[in-house]
């Protein structure tokens, strides 16, 4: 039974359940990473397509076999091509201005990039060679002309992979790692080939060259191995741009224009993710995330980052972080999700508990059940279908969802700031006086500054002149000179009081002789014994202690008594200082 509180059970549900399942194939055979998927429109005729470069399968022994370029067009397989190596990232690009706009396909496959027309080889482009040590070169050279045998080869390069800066080759590598019995096919097949040492490439983005249209030229942006960004040019393909970061990187973010002002975001390996711009060679900026890195999105001015520690967290474009949000699995996927038309920016997060996540900043709008937990997930226009997010599953499944347009995409009552902030204040009408009184602070500035600072000199030589005249006539608290301090306790209820004096001869190494303290009070008031108390030799840093008895006389009234510190041979006291007694209780 519906209870219909606003609108049918149907809208109801629309907006607690925003996803339509559109298309699930349990038996697709997916094997790749949201890196490795795209959505575009390879044919010109306005309905995208599914490019997946599918990382193939481990059952025959061999890492990767049977990797393949896949393209889907709703929900069959159109296009199958094989790859030459693991793939490790696939973008769609316009390289030219050329009609109709058909986007390009790179894949990134160990150290090369295939680029890919109308789903046809069109260039291979491969990263430079790193350099090789001499000493390895000379070692192999001498292998080669048959001077040294295979177990001094294995000394001689186990030497200088412990001494040398630079890496080995990968040849090298390899010959380490064989048995004995192995090494010897090893070299006679290799000692004739020239030594290279290759990168491979980690990472790869797409970059717009000089406007932010959506069908504007791209640049490739690479990242590899050896902790180097690349920005490669579209049409001649050669390095535009080359920038170093302190580890490899693994998870990247680009955004602006190559020709007017950039920003790449890169997580590299050493837990970091660190910021360049346009004209630096080093990052700009740099943060120290709590654990690594497992996915990155930027979400307008924020960048949202997937930490290994079951953490989503927001950072600025400086590195500043905003908010971090615990989730309860560790992450698999994430990507962004945008939708211009209705002016909506969000993250897709995937997470080993078989959830899908949409987070709008700190704040969850959706969380949907998944068969199997999703690998690899994209967002962006599916054929038709503006909203669609494609997902592959841990056992080869492909998902299809479409978001329902009558969803609400809204944060959740409580979010952000509180509702106090949007209440306008009662403030009043500017009066007459106001506006009189700004009229001539602002005509006469210039006199009233004049003439506060005549007030405050003023104020300030009066003060000087009571104080000097308060020295002379010692009627206030004072010490002229000597390091003696005096302070005081009053004890009891009244009208009889104990007063104990404390005097402390703070100098270093002198010691001070002939002091005296004597007490000036009211007589109808108070009746002290003794008003006079000599001191002894006052030796430094030890405190003495002196006591004398107070006795109220008078009415039930306090006043104050003014001890004097007196030294012999001064007609003015050393100290004075004023001691506020108590109120009688027993008068």
């Amino acid at each position: 039974m519906y209870f219909i509180l606003s609108g049918s059970p149907i809208e109801i549900a629309f907006h607690f359940y925003p996803w339509l399942e559109a298309h699930s194939d349990p038996v697709a055979g997916l094997n790749t990473l949201s890196s490795c998927m795209d959505l575009a429109d390879l044919s010109g005729d306005g309905e995208n397509c599914l490019v997946v470069a599918d990382l193939g399968s481990s059952s025959s022994g061999s890492l990767g076999s049977g990797m393949k370029l896949k393209v889907f067009r709703g929900t069959s397989l159109v296009s199958e091509s094989s790859l030459l190596d693991l793939p490790s990232g696939l973008v769609a690009f316009f390289m030219d201005l050329n009609e109709p706009r058909v986007p390009a396909l790179a894949v990134a496959s160990g150290p090369c990039v295939y680029v890919y027309k109308n789903l046809r080889p069109y260039f291979k482009f491969t990263l430079p060679g790193l350099e090789v040590d001499p000493l390895e070169q000379e070692v192999w050279q001498q292998v080669r002309l048959g001077q040294i045998d295979t177990v001094a080869l294995k000394d001689l390069l186990e030497g200088i992979r412990t001494k040398s800066e630079l890496p080995l080759s990968q040849r090298s590598l390899r010959f380490l790692s064989l048995e004995p019995e192995n090494m010897e096919e090893f070299v006679m097949m290799h000692q004739g080939q020239p030594i290279r040492r290759q990168t491979v490439i980690t990472c790869m983005g797409t970059l717009k060259k000089s406007t932010a249209d959506e069908d504007g030229v791209s640049c490739l942006v690479i990242g590899t191995e050896s902790s180097e960004v690349y920005v490669l040019d579209p049409e001649a393909f050669i390095i535009l741009a080359k920038m170093c970061v302190p580890a490899p990187p693994v998870v990247m973010d680009v955004s602006g224009q190559f020709d007017v002002e950039f920003r790449i975001t890169v997580a590299c390996r050493d837990g970091a993710v660190y910021i360049l711009r346009r004209d630096y060679d080093k990052p700009k900026y740099c943060v120290e995330l709590s654990s690594h890195c497992v996915g990155l999105v930027r979400v307008g001015k924020t960048v949202v980052v997937g930490c290994s520690d079951q953490t989503l967290q927001g950072f600025t474009q400086k590195g500043k972080r905003l908010w971090s949000v615990p989730l309860p699995a560790p992450i698999t996927s994430m990507a962004p999700m945008r939708l211009s038309s209705r002016g909506f920016s969000g993250v897709l997060v995937a997470l080993a508990s078989c959830e899908l996540r949409l987070y709008q900043d700190q704040w969850v709008l959706n969380t949907q059940r998944t068969p199997e937990p999703v690998t690899a997930l994209t967002f962006g226009r599916y054929g038709r279908e503006d909203g669609t997010v494609v997902m592959a599953t841990q056992g080869g499944a492909m998902l299809v969802h479409i978001l329902r347009r009558t969803a609400s995409l809204q944060k959740p009552e409580g979010g952000g700031p509180p509702g106090a902030q949007s209440v306008r204040l009662n403030v009043p009408k500017k009066s007459q006086l106001f506006v009189d009184q700004t009229l001539r602070e602002r005509e006469q500035g210039p006199l009233m500054h004049r003439a506060f600072h005549r007030d405050l000199l003023r104020t300030r030589l009066r003060t000087a002149q009571a104080y000097s005249r308060a020295l002379e006539a010692s009627t206030g608290p004072s010490s002229e000179q000597g390091p003696v301090k005096l302070h005081a306790a009053v004890q009891g209820l009244g009208p009889n009081f104990r007063l104990t004096l404390y005097v402390v001869n703070a100098a270093a190494l002198r010691p001070i002789t002939g002091l005296s303290l004597c007490m000036l009070y009211d007589p109808a008031l108070y009746t002290v014994a003794p008003p006079l108390l000599r001191l002894p030799l006052l030796a430094p840093g030890l405190t003495y202690a002196l006591q004398t008895r107070v006795t109220c006389t008078g009415p039930a009234l306090c006043d104050v008594i003014k001890v004097c510190v007196l030294q012999e041979g001064r007609s003015a006291p050393l100290l004075t200082a004023h001691i506020n007694m108590p109120l009688p209780e027993a008068l």
